[in-house]
């Protein structure tokens, strides 16, 4: 069923209030869609709040690789938080209002976090690139101290990036609709309703999304491409399968994030003809995926953080 409000006609400032409709198309199943989203979002919730306690209890896994481990957990949290409930609440109780300065803010962190993420993903393509390329001086390159300021560095740049964003949006005016096709507050989503000229929020929007995929990417890509190169130079079989079996928990973590923001992209971009709701589909899922994932794939792969989670298991039920 098609939303509505009334807004006068002179309100072409800040509206009070945008409503998000969920998925469009999809919106009598919304209920049944509730259900795999709440498993999905208590599966992330559960999953990274474990890995974080067994990081932070098991003196064993005070490791850089581990440190950078807890900040891609706390920033799945942080991911998670921003938009689940709300888009919960839609699901569940139709609850779809949403303050402009509640999207405003849903949208920061949305934004915000999300570079966190692709900056923590190249900091751990790093940390592997030392491992493997440069073993001998591990803990000499990546101390504590190091680690500290590539998380606040990661922070600064994410902060600076999309801080603009929110001062860009106020100063629009939204005489048209204010409905927002979408489970949550985005960037270009809001650009969409105001009726004044968004050339300058457009180019901003892409010069970020540009910025990130181009620099993070690229940098991951040359780690990995130096990490090849001296993989493929190690005398045994064995040697070369042990350095990389270390990288392969990183490189679904890369491959779980990066894919669904690609097609996502792709599709908006071109797939004019694909059905809007697999447009919002597309695009929640590189919210919920990452998430979800990445603790499982860490927790599976991961000798350490796996032997910590079934020794606490087998624990408890002595």
């Amino acid at each position: 069923m098609l939303l509505h409000v009334n807004f006068s006609a002179s309100n072409t400032t800040s509206p009070p209030v945008f409503l998000l409709t969920g998925i469009p198309g999809l919106e009598a199943l919304h209920r049944w869609i509730a259900i795999p989203f709440s498993t999905v979002f208590a599966t992330a919730l559960l999953g990274n709040c474990t890995l974080l306690y067994v990081i932070k209890t098991e003196p064993s896994l005070h490791k850089p690789m581990f440190y950078f481990l807890s900040m891609l957990a706390l920033t799945d949290l942080v991911l998670s938080l921003t938009t689940m409930p709300k888009m919960l609440g839609i699901f569940w109780f139709s609850a779809r209002e949403i303050t402009f300065k509640a999207c405003l803010v849903q949208m920061f962190f949305l934004h915000s976090f999300s570079i966190v993420e692709s900056a923590v993903l190249l900091a751990m393509a790093f940390d592997r690139y030392v491992a493997v390329c440069n073993p001998l001086r591990y803990s000499s390159i990546l101390t504590n101290s190091l680690i500290a300021k590539i998380g606040l560095l990661a922070l600064a740049r994410a902060s600076g990036l999309t801080l603009p964003l929110p001062f860009l949006l106020r100063r629009l005016p939204y005489c048209r609709s204010h409905v927002i096709s979408q489970c949550y507050c985005e960037h270009m989503a809001v650009v969409k309703l105001a009726c004044a000229d968004t050339t300058f929020n457009n180019i901003y929007g892409l010069f970020v999304a540009f910025f990130i995929m181009a620099l993070d990417l690229l940098s991951v890509g040359y780690s990995y491409l130096r990490i090849l190169r001296t993989v493929l130079s190690l005398a045994s079989k064995e040697e070369r399968l042990k350095a990389l079996g270390t990288c392969l928990s990183h490189i679904c973590a890369i491959l779980v994030f990066y894919i669904p923001v690609v097609l996502s992209s792709v599709i908006h971009r071109f797939g004019h003809h694909v059905a809007p709701h697999v447009h919002i589909l597309m695009a929640n899922l590189y919210l919920l995926f990452p998430p979800m994932m990445n603790p499982i794939v860490y927790g599976v792969k991961t000798k350490e953080i796996r032997d910590r989670v079934l020794t606490a298991f087998s624990c408890k039920r002595l």
